[in-house]
C-alpha cells in the first residue's frame, strides 16, 4: 500500500478498499501462493502437526508435544479467523489508507523493539531442533496461545506486522526467541491460506477477466520470494536481533508520513 502511493499508483489504492476489485483479486494469488510456500518448507512439520491432531481426536486425549501444537495452533487461530472473517471489510475501508499504514508501520517498529527488549532475557540456543521446539511451545497454556491469537488480530491493519507481533507476544508469553519465531510462521501459515482461500472464487470471477496470467506469474514470484525468504528467516531469527527490522519500520514509517503531509 505504501509502495503503491509512493509510486503513484493512486487506482491500485482506491479499489483496495472497496469491495470488489481486480487488485484483490491479485493479492488472493498472492496469499495462496505465500501459504503453499510455508506449507512446502515446513511440510514435514505441518505431516506431525496434522498427524498429532487427528490423533488426538481418535484418542480422546493429548499426549505428545505435536498434539499440544496442533490444538495450540488452532486455539491461536481462531481470533484473527474470525476477525477476519467479521471485520475484514470494515478495517480496510477504515484504515487501508497510506497515512494509517504509516502510523502502524511506526507502532510496528516499537513493537519490534519491545520485542528485542523481551528476547534479550531468554538465553538463544545452538542445540535447536523443530522436536525441541514442538515440545518446548507445547508447554505454553491454551490461554496464552489464546493471547498470541489476538495479537495476531491487530496484523489486520495495515503496516502490523503479523509474524512480527506474534513473534513478540510469544516472547511475552514465556517461549524462548527460536520458538516464538517458529511458532509465529507455523501459526502464520492457515490464517493466511484461509484468507486465500476464502476470497479465491474472485480469481475465477468476472474481477479477474483479462488478467489471470499476469497475477498467476505474480503469484509464482511471491510463492518463490516467500520461500527463499522464511528459508532465510528461519536460520536468521535463531540467534539474531529484531532491531534492524525495528529500525527500517521506525525510519520508513515516519518518511512516508511526511511524504503523505507535505503531498496534501
Amino acid at each position: 500500500m505504501l509502495l503503491t502511493d509512493l509510486f503513484g499508483w493512486h487506482n491500485l489504492l482506491a479499489t483496495q478498499s472497496s469491495g470488489e476489485s481486480f487488485f484483490l483479486s491479485f493479492l488472493v494469488v498472492l496469499h495462496v501462493a505465500t501459504a503453499l510456500a510455508l506449507l512446502i518448507f515446513y511440510r514435514r512439520e505441518w505431516i506431525k502437526i496434522i498427524r498429532g491432531f487427528f490423533r488426538s481426536i481418535t484418542a480422546r486425549k493429548v499426549s505428545s508435544p505435536y498434539e499440544k501444537l496442533a490444538w495450540l495452533l488452532v486455539i491461536a487461530t481462531i481470533p484473527a479467523g474470525l476477525m477476519g472473517v467479521l471485520f475484514e471489510h470494515i478495517l480496510r475501508e477504515q484504515f487501508a489508507k497510506p497515512l494509517a499504514a504509516a502510523v502502524f508501520l511506526v507502532i510496528n517498529g516499537f513493537i519490534l523493539l519491545a520485542g528485542e527488549r523481551a528476547r534479550k532475557t531468554r538465553h538463544d540456543r545452538s542445540d535447536f531442533s523443530m522436536e525441541k521446539s514442538a515440545e518446548n511451545a507445547s508447554k505454553i497454556s491454551p490461554k496464552r496461545a489464546g493471547i498470541i491469537g489476538l495479537a495476531q488480530v491487530f496484523a489486520l491493519l495495515a503496516g502490523i506486522s503479523r509474524s512480527g507481533i506474534t513473534m513478540v507476544s510469544g516472547l511475552y508469553s514465556g517461549l524462548d526467541y527460536e520458538d516464538s519465531a517458529r511458532f509465529s510462521f507455523l501459526l502464520a501459515t492457515p490464517i493466511i491460506f484461509a484468507a486465500g482461500v476464502y476470497k479465491l472464487p474472485d480469481f475465477f470471477g468476472p474481477l479477474a477477466d483479462g488478467s489471470r496470467p499476469q497475477m498467476l506469474a505474480g503469484g509464482v514470484a511471491a510463492g518463490i520470494a516467500a520461500y527463499l525468504s522464511v528459508r532465510f528467516l528461519d536460520k536468521y531469527f535463531k540467534n539474531k536481533s529484531l532491531k534492524p527490522f525495528a529500525i527500517y519500520c521506525l525510519g520508513f514509517g515516519i518518511f512516508m508520513i511526511g511524504f503523505q503531509i507535505l503531498a496534501r
